[in-house]
């Protein structure tokens, strides 16, 4: 039977967008929902009973549009609330932590992996763990890149200051003898030509949020609720609590879609 509700996404802002872009290329019959929540952005300083709060409230909003799935397209809210959230949602909920850990194990020769993310995801050793727990034999090397999310939601990620700051930010991880590299950040596939540029190219980059939609298309079909029918009826929806312009300005660049438009919206205390 087909189902033609939406897929809900929530991010700290634009960077969820990776993985929604994945979703309409690998999904193009699923309606999107997505929600960023600019306004309180970066996640990654914030503590994590706080990245929850903020996680909780973004979920409410996306239930309350209906939808059959929740998409946690951010790794710090992923590692800080999805099995609270798990627990307290009746629809499958799916992070992007653990696709992505799959990916690098799988991808590995040497079995020596780096992992770039912010603050909150490296304390938080979500991915050493989740990669140690499928291959306790691999060496993780995880990195805190705390000046990639402000790069991208000012729309720099062009930029010769982005450049800079990714060779900069990245140098520690130069000596470890890496081959495989996971972008621990949705944000960051948006740096993706500047971060392979600096690492080199044998080492291979993991996007989290590229993986996460084989989970979620794996998901539609197990638990049958995929939209089978000829086309979409619902049309997607964007919405930030931040500035809709400047969502919409990096969204119509990333997703090639010049009429992109966005909603600004209030999830309440948005300056906590």
């Amino acid at each position: 039977m087909s189902d033609e509700h939406a897929i809900g996404f929530m991010d700290s802002g634009v960077g969820g967008l990776t993985v929604v872009k994945q979703a309409i290329k690998q999904l193009p019959r699923e309606t999107v929902t997505f929600i960023g929540d600019q306004a309180r952005l970066p996640y990654g300083p914030r503590p994590s009973a706080q990245v929850r709060d903020f996680s909780w409230q973004m979920a409410n909003y996306l239930l309350k549009q209906d939808i059959k799935m929740l998409v946690i397209a951010c790794n710090t809210a992923t590692a800080a609330a999805l099995p609270d959230l798990r627990q307290k949602l009746k629809i499958p909920v799916i992070g992007v932590i653990s696709p992505g850990s799959r990916a690098a194990i799988k991808a590995s020769k040497n079995h020596r992996i780096g992992v770039i993310a912010t603050e909150g995801t490296i304390k938080s050793n979500a991915y050493r763990d989740a990669i140690l727990a499928k291959y306790p034999d691999a060496e993780v090397f995880s990195l805190a890149c705390p000046k990639f999310v402000p790069l991208v939601e000012s729309n720099e990620y062009r930029s010769t200051v982005a450049k800079r700051v990714v060779a900069e930010s990245l140098q520690p991880l130069k000596t470890t003898g890496i081959d495989t590299l996971v972008l621990g950040c949705t944000h960051y596939p948006l740096l993706r030509p500047l971060i392979q540029n600096v690492v080199g190219p044998n080492v291979t980059l993991i996007d989290s949020g590229a993986e996460t939609v084989n989970g979620v298309s794996f998901m539609l079909d197990y638990m049958d609720i995929a939209n089978t029918s000829a086309t979409k009826r619902y049309p997607d929806q964007f919405s930030t609590t931040g500035s809709a312009t400047a969502f919409a300005t990096i969204a119509r660049d990333w997703l090639d879609q010049p009429a992109f438009e966005a909603t600004h919206i209030t999830l309440g205390g948005e300056l906590a």
